[in-house]
């Protein structure tokens, strides 16, 4: 990328624009189509500088204008890049837990050792391998056959993709290992205080359906606490959705059925139920800098203009020990914004795998506008009538230093209407006369047996 990214529409023009359409974006078109990321300004900068000494970056520490700009352009470069390293660890997920190119049993990271003497590591690496040679149309292992090819390596090779990917593995291993240590020699008071634990780790887009949970209890703590009213909502954005390709958790990494995003429809879903928000006048921008997911957005919107729905599969290890809320919750995702339909069957050792499966409505596909955003570095301007009125972040700023947290926030911040709330379960740092602070938090649990499976999220307000 050169160059600083610049508003597509003239001020004048587009000032004309928001007064023709009375002052909102027309429900179904693209935000693309309107509006495009700028980055932050230096005198929004110069502040977060000044109180994130610190953490700061050096070259910028006693910077001006164009250093801002220069190094800006530099880190918007280097946060994109470390997808491929997140695109990397996933690969290394279908390894471990895949079922889609493999009769071999999953292995627990726990157990890695044992299944290596067994023989089930080296099996499930001459199956990937396989797989990788021929993928007969499994979109996973095309995608990680592209990912070994850009990396320099030959995937029609055996024994250079199988170096590649056993590399990879020990990468991972000892990443993991250093993140242990490193998370029990931090000292936190809340689930919040990850440290930005991530921070130096590749950007992974896995997901699944906790983080959804977690925004559903945390919209219904809001709005008995009466800081979201009813039809209060009608614009959001969420940050990052991620796209479920293989999680790092065993229990919840599947890849029987296609790839899918679930935070978009679940966050509709959730307003809409809750009555924050009425179905049908309600638009989402989906923010993201992975060209996998945008892409992905793009074509479940293509798809849904000629009236084709959007079907996503939610299976459940009923051994797991989810709370009567989360159990309800998983009952109940989707049926706002779609209509249950036949799930595809699990492999047969999922012995204790429930499965749903919800195809999601046109409209509410469309209500869904992808758009190339850095949130650390980057906004849209909006006029006050369109901008949002909640933003989510859920796992996305655990990637970040405590300096581009403080970016990430006023850059939320600067797309929030007055009294807009972002919703995240990392603390970011609010700069000294910003527009965001934090006023309060919501308690999330996970399991009945496990008192640490628990989250914390937190809500950051505009000021009024």
């Amino acid at each position: 990328m050169s160059g600083v990214r610049v508003a597509c529409i003239p001020l004048i023009f587009g000032l004309l624009l928001v007064f023709h359409l009375g002052g909102g974006v027309p429900h179904g078109l693209a935000a693309e189509s309107f509006f495009r990321p700028v980055f932050m300004p230096w005198a929004e900068a110069r502040p977060i500088v000044e109180a994130q000494r610190e953490s700061a970056p050096a070259e910028i520490r006693n910077g001006d204008e164009a250093r801002w700009n220069a190094w800006r352009q530099k880190q918007d470069k280097a946060i994109r890049a470390r997808l491929r390293q997140g695109d990397l660890d996933s690969m290394v997920n279908l390894l471990l837990f895949g079922t889609s190119f493999t009769r071999q049993p999953r292995i627990r990271v726990e157990n890695l050792a044992e299944a290596s003497k067994r023989g089930a590591l080296r099996g499930r690496v001459d199956d990937l391998t396989a797989g990788l040679r021929d993928p007969r149309g499994n979109e996973r292992l095309i995608y990680v056959r592209s990912l070994v090819l850009g990396e320099g390596v030959d995937p029609d090779d055996p024994g250079a993709a199988g170096a590649f990917i056993y590399k990879q593995l020990l990468r991972v291993m000892k990443e993991r290992t250093a993140l242990v240590e490193k998370a029990e020699s931090v000292r936190v008071e809340s689930a919040l205080d990850r440290a930005s634990l991530f921070r130096e780790r590749g950007v992974s887009l896995d997901t699944g359906i906790l983080p959804d949970f977690a925004i559903d209890e945390t919209l219904r703590d809001l709005k008995q606490r009466g800081v979201l009213r009813e039809g209060s909502v009608k614009r959001v954005a969420v940050v990052g959705p991620g796209l479920d390709f293989s999680d790092k958790n065993e229990e919840s990494a599947f890849d029987y059925y296609p790839q899918q995003t679930l935070q978009p429809f679940a966050l509709y879903d959730s307003l809409v139920r809750q009555k924050l928000a009425k179905g049908g006048a309600l638009s989402i921008s989906v923010f993201d800098i992975s060209p996998r997911v945008l892409d992905h957005m793009r074509r479940a919107r293509s798809a849904a203009g000629k009236g084709g729905g959007y079907t996503i599969q939610l299976p459940r290890d009923v051994d797991r020990a989810w709370p009567p809320a989360l159990i309800a919750y998983w009952n109940s995702l989707g049926d706002q914004v779609g209509s249950p339909t036949t799930p595809i069957p699990p492999p047969r050792f999922f012995h204790n795998l429930q499965t749903r499966a919800i195809r999601i409505r046109p409209e509410a596909v469309l209500a869904c506008d992808p758009m190339d955003l850095d949130i650390v570095l980057e906004r849209i301007e909006l006029p006050e009538a369109n901008r949002f009125d909640l933003i989510i972040g859920t796992n996305i700023f655990v990637y970040y230093d405590a300096f581009e947290l403080a970016l990430s926030l006023q850059n939320t911040g600067a797309m929030l209407k007055a009294g807009g709330l972002l919703l995240t379960n990392d603390r970011l740092p609010e700069a000294p006369g910003g527009s965001m602070r934090q006023a309060g938090s919501t308690d999330i649990r996970y399991s009945n047996q496990d008192a640490t499976a628990h989250e914390v999220v937190g809500w950051y307000q505009k000021r009024q």
